[in-house]
């Protein structure tokens, strides 16, 4: 029989692999874009820039009711379970119009951004398409937590995978036109996703309801009139984690907006690491997510000693995997940034940066876990607040003040190691505070 360490290591590659598809949905169109012309390109940066922020932030507070299905599962509430997801629906009705009215209005944006005018109406038309894959992606993101919550992610893992063999051929289709399709460039790539996400949702739709294993959870039945206590519980724990999300995305992608003043070997080495801790980020991501699912599944049968166990369990897992990435980065940090360039000067400034990104992905890999844990206990406003004022405060604002005014003794160091050192430091005391606030929470929980 599977231990608790081994359920939540095999849950967490499942997911594991899912995400790393997703991620190669971007690949794809970025290699399509990029061979199709340097403009579509550029357009691609803005509008991917722009669509990754909403999508991130939505997904966020749908990802957050991953705790409410899967206590009713630990406390086999079946029927519940049913009834619950038909309630998320009206939540997710309005995640939807809220992310497409910004999809299809993104003038104010790209003003605010400055974004040239020859660009806009490319990344308008990219956008105005991604607006209608914004539903199914969306919806597929909850059926993969329900999934998730019922500790059975790999027919989601199966559809990712089968997509990303759908979607890579269509936008080089799209893109570059034949068989009587003519060319469309980057707005064929976002077409090539539309199609895709619309089959996955519709795949999603039909194991739903021809499964077995779905049957006794009742998800079809007739959908009831929206409880507002329920959507109210939904909203208390999703915005904040929505919002979490977002605080934590831009956090990061600001920062590559800011090193750009400083040339392109800075923008350049400052890609090559900001793509390393991407993909080793998935892996904490995972865990985090397969250990919320144990834990909130303990809550629910009512046994805290399994959860705070489950909880222990995926923190050693999770501390063990960031410190074989942490010490791959350091020792292959040439080699590495190697792969990315040949240019010695981005090469030497990578590898330098690479040696402290190693200090902020463990750090990075043991908040992420903290604060999924930390919604299967319900607390939510607190990691926010944290979020706000140390990754925008304290890393953003102080890193720029290092990078370009100087910080105290400190002069202005110009250079994008700045920015790196601040949000490292950030993500650090954000890691020892959430630890302390989830041994504090899970003390007051077994009392």
């Amino acid at each position: 029989m599977i231990g608790e360490r081994g359920l939540i290591a095999r849950h967490a590659g499942t997911v594991l692999v899912g995400q790393l598809a997703v991620m190669a949905f971007g690949v794809t169109d970025t290699i399509v874009a990029g061979r199709y012309s340097e403009n579509a390109l550029a357009a691609l940066s803005v509008g991917a820039a722009v669509f990754i922020s909403v999508f991130v932030s939505l997904m966020g507070v749908l990802q957050a009711l991953l705790p409410v299905w899967a206590e009713l599962h630990g406390a086999d509430r079946r029927s519940e379970v049913g009834r619950s997801v038909r309630q998320s629906l009206y939540l997710s009705a309005i995640t939807i119009a809220i992310g497409m009215a910004v999809l299809l209005l993104p003038g104010a944006v790209l003003r605010w951004t400055q974004v040239p005018p020859a660009m806009r109406g490319e990344v308008e038309t990219y956008l105005a398409v991604l607006a209608f894959a914004l539903p199914p992606a969306l919806l597929f993101r909850l059926f993969s937590t329900l999934n998730q919550s019922l500790g059975k992610p790999q027919v989601v893992t199966w559809l990712q995978l089968g997509s990303l063999c759908v979607k890579l051929p269509l936008s080089i289709w799209f893109a570059f036109g034949g068989a009587g399709l003519p060319a469309m460039g980057l707005v064929g790539c976002a077409w090539a996703t539309l199609c895709v996400n619309w089959a996955m949702l519709a795949c999603a739709a039909w194991l739903l309801r021809s499964s077995t294993f779905y049957r006794d959870y009742r998800l079809w039945e007739r959908i009831e009139a929206p409880d507002w206590r329920q959507i109210r519980q939904f909203a208390s724990l999703g915005i904040p984690g929505g919002l979490a999300v977002l605080v934590e995305v831009t956090s990061f992608t600001l920062m590559a907006l800011f090193i750009a003043r400083l040339g392109t070997a800075a923008a350049a080495a400052h890609q090559i690491a900001s793509n390393l801790l991407a993909v080793a980020y998935m892996v904490p991501l995972s865990l985090a997510i397969a250990t919320s699912a144990r834990v909130s599944f303990w809550l629910g049968a009512g046994n805290a000693a399994k959860a705070r166990r489950a909880c222990r369990m995926g923190f050693e897992l999770t501390a063990l995997c960031a410190l074989f990435f942490a010490g791959a980065m350091v020792a292959l940090r040439f080699r590495l940034a190697h792969v990315y360039s040949d240019n010695p000067a981005v090469i030497a400034l990578a590898a330098a940066l690479l040696l402290v990104v190693a200090a902020y992905h463990f750090a990075d890999a043991l908040q992420t876990l903290c604060v999924f844990v930390l919604r299967s206990y319900r607390v939510t406003l607190v990691p926010l607040v944290v979020y706000c004022t140390l990754l925008w405060g304290f890393g953003l604002g102080g890193s720029y003040l290092l990078a370009y005014r100087g910080l105290g003794p400190w002069p202005a160091m110009q250079s994008p190691l700045a920015f790196w050192l601040m949000s490292a430091g950030a993500l650090a005391v954000t890691a020892l505070l959430f630890g302390a606030l989830l041994r504090w929470t899970m003390r007051r929980s077994l009392r």
